[in-house]
């Protein structure tokens, strides 16, 4: 890619971007939110056609002018979206093969697609059927699906936009040997990703992109290349910490679960959340660690107004106090909030503008007699844009448009306007930036020290160890531990949970002897 160059109304993008893979490389795409990582592989992916950019793309020693992302795809050139782009009430075989299915004289040969499917499966390690309905996977096992999906084309070049951000360290490690194993084929893969420790166990090249140019590209294979390094040339600053420094000063139990019980929202027969009891103090940020289908979303939402499941049963509490959290609009009331894991799917409205998405959970605080006020919408929107260093054109802008980072920022400018007491943090730094989350570190440390009591669900153990007070280790939809931040590290964690793993196989086979 040479000199490329592409605009937004009032936002310059790309400025002079230029970009070389060779064959069988991985080549791993960093920077900041906003930096023009995604914008870029758009444009290479011709999801950004030839003529609403400037530049040139050379692929397999041939100018291309992809018109749309089939062109592309037709040179083997595939890309994994940072977002999921599948069919939720379509199946995984039918997602895998969705615009490329597999038939005989004009029919679907649906016993090849489901065997090759199953095929695929095992090679992204997903334990699920060809037949599972997309709506009743994970985030998680969605994203194992789209790389599923990608591999079961011809591919030369594979764009992986954010590939581990719902993936545990397991399902992580699975996946980059799996580049590795492409990378021996000599398939080309370009990695986009925030985790720089896994960019540095895989990467043979990293081209580091700031506000929309290009810094600099550092060769792995002439020696190792620190984090360090990698972060001074994002951010263009040192960042001695990762973590915001807090004296934590913990005032009373604010929120409280008592025995949560929460029934599978489509099997009420099978019981997902097994009598949870959770405290929290004012002031005090509380980790729930655990791997992918421990229960940890599903616990949240089930609080958060009974948003997932049902037959649910047990009590919240809130500053000593019993309270009613059994729809949305009474959580809020209550001063609860919850940030999903899934911004653009449950928590943006993608197509309309800035203000409007911030405003949305607390419409009272823009509005009079029912009417809302349109300038003091704007002004909280542009107090938000201010102190969350939201990088948009403006307040009006649709937020379908914005980075993955200023979406999170978004979300939780929502969130902040209706001015919670207890905030629930789903993943809240997934597919962020070293600098943007040392943002919203910060921004939970100031939140922690003004009262708020902050309940946190990560998939990466680091930030969990770094900013929370007290961790509770969840597995099978029990909490199997509770460990104070200074007996807290991963190697317990762990211990925790394959311990509960091999005390529930004992009591299995103990049930089962005569």
């Amino acid at each position: 890619m040479r000199g490329i160059t592409k605009s937004f109304p009032g936002v310059n993008a790309l400025d002079d971007v230029n970009l070389v893979v060779r064959a069988g490389e991985i080549h791993a795409v960093v920077g900041e939110n906003g930096a023009g990582k995604s914008t870029l592989m758009k444009v290479l992916s011709g999801v950004y056609p030839h003529g609403s950019y400037s530049g040139q793309i050379h692929f397999d020693g041939q100018e291309r002018h992809f018109r749309g992302i089939r062109d592309s795809e037709h040179a083997g050139i595939i890309i994994i979206h940072q977002e999921l782009a599948l069919v939720p009430l379509l199946s995984i075989a039918e997602n895998i093969f969705l615009g490329n299915e597999r038939a005989r004289f004009g029919v679907i040969d649906w016993f090849a697609a489901f065997a090759q499917t199953q095929v695929l499966l095992r090679k992204v390690g997903l334990n699920a059927s060809p037949r599972t309905l997309i709506t009743d996977l994970g985030v998680g096992q969605q994203q194992l699906v789209e790389i599923a999906k990608a591999l079961a084309k011809q591919v030369k070049l594979l764009i992986l936009d954010e590939p581990t951000a719902s993936l545990n360290e397991t399902d992580s490690d699975a996946l980059l040997a799996l580049l590795l194993e492409l990378k021996a084929q000599g398939i080309a893969c370009i990695l986009i990703s925030h985790k720089l420790n896994e960019v540095a166990k895989v990467a043979d090249a990293i081209t580091v992109l700031r506000d929309g140019a290009t810094v600099t590209t550092l060769d792995c294979r002439a020696g190792p290349v620190s984090e360090d390094l990698v972060i001074r040339h994002m951010v263009g600053r040192e960042m001695a910490d990762r973590y915001p420094r807090r004296t934590p000063q913990l005032g009373p139990v604010m929120f409280e679960l008592k025995d949560w019980r929460v029934h599978h929202a489509l099997h009420r027969d099978r019981l997902q959340i097994k009598g949870v009891n959770l405290q929290a103090r004012q002031g005090e940020i509380v980790g729930i660690a655990g791997l992918m289908g421990a229960g940890r979303t599903e616990l949240a939402m089930s609080v958060f107004g009974q948003a997932y499941g049902q037959g649910i049963s047990g009590e919240v509490w809130l500053q000593g106090r019993r309270v009613d959290c059994s729809s949305i609009s009474k959580a809020i009331a209550l001063g609860l909030a919850y940030v999903t894991e899934d911004r653009k799917g449950l928590g943006l409205v993608l197509d309309n503008g800035i203000a409007h998405n911030i405003s949305l959970a607390h419409l009272a605080g823009v509005s009079s007699a029912g009417v809302i006020d349109e300038g003091r919408e704007v002004a909280v929107a542009s107090d938000y844009r201010r102190r969350l260093g939201i990088r948009c054109a403006g307040v009006s802008q649709p937020v379908v448009n914005l980075s993955g980072g200023n979406q999170q920022k978004v979300v939780l400018a929502k969130w902040l306007f209706a001015k919670p007491r207890v905030l629930i943090l789903d993943e809240p730094t997934r597919g962020i930036d070293v600098g943007a989350k040392f943002e919203i570190y910060t921004l939970m440390a100031e939140l922690a020290a003004q009262g708020l009591c902050i309940v946190m669900i990560s998939s990466e153990m680091p930030e969990l160890l770094g900013m929370c007070d007290r961790l509770y280790v969840m597995n099978e939809g029990r909490f199997v531990a509770e460990l104070s931040a200074a007996e807290a590290s991963q190697e317990k964690i762990m211990r925790a949970i394959v311990s509960s793993n091999n005390n529930a196989s004992a009591d299995n086979a103990s049930a089962e002897s005569p």
